[in-house]
């Protein structure tokens, strides 16, 4: 059984969360913890017009962001990594400072020290130079900045198609099996 943990912060785009959720669950031998910060609720509320109820009912765990002494909170606590998904600037900078000021900053600081992946999809749109030292600090410590820009390549049809192809390379982080997008084969002869 593979454990993965997921938060979602206050930034837009809940759907992103929310669709690895839904993905996971529907993948065998994953297991979900699940904090959702009160932003997050907000966002999730706003943005899918969602509770809290519904979306922690897709995780196997969930945890309040007030526990710090949650299971995730410990290195002892053996988990593939963690997505925070979407990565609010407030989150990214409590993260790159080692703040640890709730369990989702505890829990992505334990990623950082015991060397396990943390993805972190960063939501805001112009980048002040504190975002970017921030996101700088973040991948120094070994994190991974990963904005959930979409892909235009594969010719997306709607907003969940785009999510769906950045869901899908997120979980390629973690070397979780998937199909939510078509494998890209390269031009064939002619089409450049």
């Amino acid at each position: 059984m593979k454990r993965l943990v997921v938060a979602i912060t206050g930034a837009s785009g809940a759907l992103y969360g929310v669709r690895l959720l839904e993905t996971l669950r529907e993948i065998d031998g994953i297991e979900t913890h699940l904090m959702i910060s009160e932003s997050g609720v907000l966002s999730m509320h706003h943005e899918l017009d969602m509770k809290r109820k519904d979306v922690e009912a897709l995780a196997d765990s969930v945890h309040n962001v007030r526990d710090v002494g949650a299971c995730v909170a410990s290195g002892s606590f053996q988990s593939e990594g963690m997505v925070i998904s979407p990565c609010s600037m407030k989150t990214l900078g409590s993260v790159a400072h080692g703040l640890c000021d709730n369990l989702i900053t505890r829990a992505a600081d334990v990623m950082l020290k015991e060397r396990r992946r943390l993805v972190l999809m960063v939501r805001e749109t112009p980048f002040n130079l504190a975002h970017l030292r921030n996101m700088t600090a973040v991948t120094e410590m070994g994190g991974i900045i990963f904005p959930p820009l979409p892909a235009l390549y594969q010719r997306p049809q709607s907003i969940v198609e785009m999510v769906d192809h950045t869901v899908g390379r997120v979980l390629d982080l973690f070397a979780i099996e998937h199909a939510l997008v078509p494998r890209w084969a390269g031009l064939k002869p002619g089409q450049a």
